[in-house]
């Protein structure tokens, strides 16, 4: 079947989570829904896509109340392994093969052919949808490319329900101003350091004029001990 078009209704569905409890659209009426499809559980680009939705929930969640959904081939034990193994939130729904197909895959238009190595198959085409609280579709991404994927998903989404996305600051950012200011005052930089204080001023070792043109004083030695009698002289005997 072909993709679904902006504006058009998405079509209803349901099916087991990685708990195995039963989930239909209709559980998700009334909020923005993010609804990703991905080839296969614990595998390089699929694990980190949903990693990455994993990460961003509380966003969504700000954000007109959004869930997020990953659809997958894989069995409700196969989602279960893959949340715990990297402790996933986010629902994971299991649509198990029918005659080889998928039936959520294939009413979304997710299921088609790939190619590989040269040879041909047929597979989940790395498809997301954002469905409105009315189960419309609003934006559509074909054959995603996982990195930056998320970010631009929650711009749709913030872009939809009138809201902007909370963004932190880079460590860039939190650097840059954690320096001092530097100003031009009269063609001389001045930094926005606070002076040293006058009492720190007079704190350095300085030596005062007083101190530095008082002369030194003299030294006097005293002898430690009387000097010897000189000899007299006996006269001699002729």
């Amino acid at each position: 079947m072909a993709l679904i078009e902006i504006g058009q209704p998405a079509p209803a569905w349901n099916s087991k989570d990685s708990g195995g409890k039963q989930v239909a659209l209709a559980d998700f009426a009334r909020s923005p829904l993010v609804l990703y499809f991905y080839p296969k559980d614990d595998t390089s680009a699929c694990t980190k896509e949903a990693c990455e939705f994993n990460d961003a929930m509380s966003i969504f969640a700000t954000l007109g109340g959004a869930r997020v959904v990953g659809v997958s081939p894989d069995s409700p034990s196969s989602h279960a392994k893959f949340a715990s193994k990297y402790s996933l939130n986010v629902m994971l729904v299991a649509d198990e093969p029918v005659g080889n197909v998928p039936p959520i895959c294939q009413e979304f238009g997710v299921w088609g052919e790939k190619s590989m190595y040269g040879k041909t198959y047929m597979g989940v085409i790395r498809t997301t949808y954002l469905i409105d609280a009315k189960g419309i579709v609003a934006r559509r991404w074909d054959k995603v490319k996982v990195d930056g994927h998320v970010e631009e998903v929650k711009a749709a989404l913030a872009e939809l329900v009138g809201a902007s996305v909370p963004v932190a600051k880079s460590s860039a950012t939190k650097a840059k101003a954690s320096k001092p200011s530097v100003k031009v005052v009269s063609g001389k930089v001045a930094s926005s350091k606070k002076p040293a204080s006058k009492s720190a001023r007079n704190s350095t070792t300085k030596p005062s004029k007083k101190a530095a043109l008082k002369p030194a004083p003299k030294l006097t030695t005293k002898p430690t001990s009387k000097p010897a009698p000189k000899p007299i002289k006996k006269p001699t005997k002729t």
